[in-house]
């Protein structure tokens, strides 16, 4: 009997040797997981001195009440510390991502998109945005249809890239998209209710710090900011945190659902945006917006697209929590 009674007591203690070892695997797998992740993150954190910068924690007044609608109303917002691309993902950049994963972006996979046309072209046009002209072969290697290229143009934004697109470049970089808050609070360089990432003078010093249309949209256009169209990253000066570009040149993806409402029942401590929508938030005007149309080049001004639409005005920048 006692045999028996030594033998069931060795067969428990095995049974719970094997349990702890079980349970030990899975500990070690998921410790496995959050240190790949960590090591992920850290190496983005890494890039702060190449390419990020520190966007420090705060309290800030966010919205407009001199603006549309539904930049108000005007209320308080405290966001945690994060790290933010100092200027919009590059063509080079992009192309890095797709060469490493093969992605296939959504206007590749439909075969056409948008490009900007004020012209007599024949073909399907945007009801009411006439300037926008269905093109087959746009995308964001071929930006403005077959025969247009990227080549020499590295150092410029990559477009006609969707918010799908933009997602998957930011998981692949482990990074994500802004917050619509964190956007126009690094927008805003640390300056209290400012029109504009530098300031309140649309022209400091008579200098262009932006890139947008100059004359009437989309009749007339001078460029005397020294760019026709798009223009490469970081040629105008970067606001008090170290961002380039907040204004003017391309729209910046959001992670937020677009909401009009949503300032009016929005968190106080890191929103999020609605829950659901049709369209997700995009910033920072383009080089397309005049004072005559969308002034989107405003640090308060809120703009929406579909999250499937690729446009040869439209970029983005990722970043990355602090914590």
């Amino acid at each position: 009997m006692r045999f028996i009674a030594i033998v069931f007591t060795l067969a428990g203690l095995t049974g719970c040797q094997v349990e702890d070892t079980i349970k030990d695997k899975v500990v070690e797998e998921k410790l496995k997981i959050l240190e790949e992740r960590e090591a992920m993150k850290a190496q983005a954190v890494s890039q702060a001195n190449d390419g990020m910068v520190l966007i420090p924690a705060g309290t800030f007044s966010m919205g407009s009440a001199k603006g549309f609608p539904h930049e108000g109303p005007v209320h308080e917002v405290t966001l945690d510390a994060f790290y933010m691309d100092t200027h919009e993902v590059t063509n080079a950049e992009f192309a890095k991502f797709v060469e490493e994963t093969g992605y296939v972006t959504e206007a590749e996979t439909w075969g056409w998109s948008l490009d900007f046309a004020p012209d007599d072209r024949q073909g399907m046009r945007v009801p009411n945005a006439a300037w926008w002209l269905k093109v087959d072969g746009v995308t964001w290697k071929t930006p403005t249809g077959p025969g247009s290229s990227i080549e020499g143009m590295e150092d410029y934004p990559a477009v006609q890239v969707s918010w799908t697109d933009a997602v998957a470049y930011a998981d692949w970089a482990g990074k994500r998209l802004p917050t619509e808050a964190e956007w126009e609070y690094a927008a805003r360089g640390g300056l209290e209710q400012n029109e504009f990432p530098w300031g309140n003078d649309f022209k400091p010093g008579k200098k262009h710090h932006m890139n947008i249309w100059q004359g009437r949209f989309p009749e007339t256009h001078s460029p005397t900011d020294g760019y026709e169209a798009i223009a490469p990253v970081g040629r105008y000066p970067a606001n008090p945190y170290g961002l380039y570009d907040m204004a003017g040149n391309v729209w910046e993806w959001c992670s937020d659902w677009y909401g009009e409402q949503y300032y009016a029942e929005s968190p106080t401590k890191n929103p999020q945006g609605p829950e659901l929508g049709d369209e997700k938030v995009t910033r920072g005007g383009s080089y397309l917006c005049a004072g005559n149309y969308c002034v989107g080049y405003r640090v308060s001004h809120r703009n929406k697209t579909a999250t499937d639409s690729g446009l040869p005005h439209s970029g983005f920048r990722c970043v990355i929590g602090a914590d």
